[in-house]
């Protein structure tokens, strides 16, 4: 079935009728299209990524169960514009969201997802897919960015960067706080829908319980379930439990992260489990990866052996845990080293529902099935690009160049990295490699050309 985002939809009566006379002749169901996503996860803390201290086996099972990305990378490295790539399949920065958003800056009734762009939710549901979204939104508080009004039927979260996991006064958790800790509730409750409520349970946890919900609500038709989780970003809180669990972890600091982390392994278990008791998990893609690397002086979250951390352009800010199965379709046990994308994720998605992978805002991803099952191989991009305020990147096959910049520092020279050689980025070979150092710098500009000025000032965290 081929769709554009003009098609009209399909009321949910009509659609089920047509999927349930397809089952009925016997013909293949569209498959069902999962996307979870850690927050502040770093490259090296997973069982499948080499890290043997905090066990992830059901993170690690969508590795073993189809393929994992050894050079995953996301469109930047903040949340905000990360997610923002990620659901538009486009460099955010060709339509101005290139930075953060944090603070009273989310209470701005115009930042935010721009109307302009069309989300790969809103492409799904045009098609006839029951949408949800469980989680951290962080793409625009005002009424016109809701994910309500953005292609989902359905949503339990936050709209703002990060939200406490329990509420006050914080019982059955240990906390591991910041002195400055930000005010991460102030204007920022949790809503089902557009309603505010309360939420007793640890939020990991309960949004898991949604998501299962949601699975056995709609069983019987094709959905598109996106779980943004807030864990483990900051503030470090992890239950009592799993304080226990992690008790022979000494740093109380590290403790808090592990129990954080084995919650969100939890949490991907009891949907993993839900798709398998529902006789889903063979027809359903399912994608597990991080918003952008870890910060690791805040939450110890390692990105080894990469440099760098959330926020930079180095590998450590952009290359983060990234992985695909989906049992019909992809061979079990792939171990993909080409360098993806997070934008990829759109185009393979609709390519997945059997929908036309071409759309009104051209797009940067590109559909990953062809390479995946062996029909096309080879290096899927050409060269990944990157802008977050003053700091620029360019990758181009086994080459990256750098020029990380802090906000008000001097001007700094770019920088240039052969990654297989050299992942850690240690070794700078601008002076040996003056000509490619130029190329490179000159394409980048080819591609900065296309691109939109900041729509807001710049922010991190």
């Amino acid at each position: 079935m081929v769709t554009s985002p003009s098609t009209t939809r399909l009321s949910r009566r009509g659609f089920l009728a047509i999927a349930s006379g397809a089952a009925s002749r016997g013909a293949t169901r569209l498959p069902n299209i999962v996307i979870l996503v850690a927050d502040d996860l770093g490259y090296g803390e997973l069982g499948c990524q080499g890290n043997p201290e905090i066990p992830t086996p059901s993170i690690d099972s969508i590795a073993k169960g189809g393929v994992r990305f050894t050079s995953g990378y996301v469109s930047a490295p903040y949340c905000s514009p990360s997610r923002a790539g990620l659901l538009t399949g486009r460099y955010q920065t060709r339509f101005g969201h290139e930075l953060n958003v944090t603070g009273k800056l989310n209470l701005q009734p115009d930042i935010g997802l721009p109307l302009s762009e069309i989300t790969l939710a809103t492409r799904l549901q045009s098609a006839g897919y029951r949408t949800a979204a469980f989680g951290k939104w962080h793409l625009g508080d005002a009424k016109k960015f809701h994910p309500l009004r953005r292609g989902f039927d359905e949503f339990v979260g936050f709209l703002h960067e990060g939200h406490y996991y329990v509420p006050p006064p914080h019982r059955g958790v240990t906390s591991h706080l910041r002195p400055n800790e930000p005010p991460y509730d102030s204007a920022n409750p949790l809503r089902r829908n557009r309603t505010v409520i309360e939420e007793p349970e640890y939020l990991t946890n309960a949004l898991a319980r949604e998501s299962v919900a949601f699975i056995d609500r709609n069983r019987r038709a094709p959905f598109f379930l996106y779980v943004p989780f807030n864990s483990v970003h900051s503030p470090m809180q992890a239950t009592d439990e799993k304080m226990q669990q992690f008790a022979h972890i000494a740093s109380p600091h590290r403790r808090v992260f592990a129990g954080m982390l084995s919650s969100l392994d939890d949490a991907v278990g009891a949907i993993l489990n839900k798709l398998r008791k529902e006789n889903l998990a063979r027809n359903t893609l399912v994608v597990f990866l991080s918003d952008n690397g870890g910060p690791v002086a805040e939450l110890t979250s390692s990105n080894a052996p990469l440099r760098g951390q959330k926020g930079q352009l180095y590998e450590g800010g952009i290359r983060i845990p990234f992985m695909m199965q989906w049992p019909a379709r992809i061979p079990a046990g792939k171990v993909m080293d080409y360098p993806v994308l997070s934008c990829d994720l759109f185009p393979t998605a609709l390519a997945a529902a059997g929908l036309n992978t071409s759309n009104p805002n051209p797009l940067d991803g590109v559909d990953l099935h062809p390479y995946l099952t062996g029909r096309r191989k080879g290096a899927l991009h050409k060269q990944l690009y990157w802008r977050y305020n003053r700091s620029r990147a360019l990758r181009q096959g086994d080459w990256k160049i750098v020029r990380q910049m802090q906000p008000n520092a001097a001007e700094r020279p770019w920088q240039l990295f052969n990654l297989k050689q050299d992942i850690g980025e240690i070794t700078d070979l601008a002076e040996r490699e003056p000509d490619r150092l130029q190329r490179m710098i000159a394409d980048w500009e080819r591609l900065d050309h296309e691109m939109k000025a900041p729509a807001w000032g710049a922010f991190g965290h």
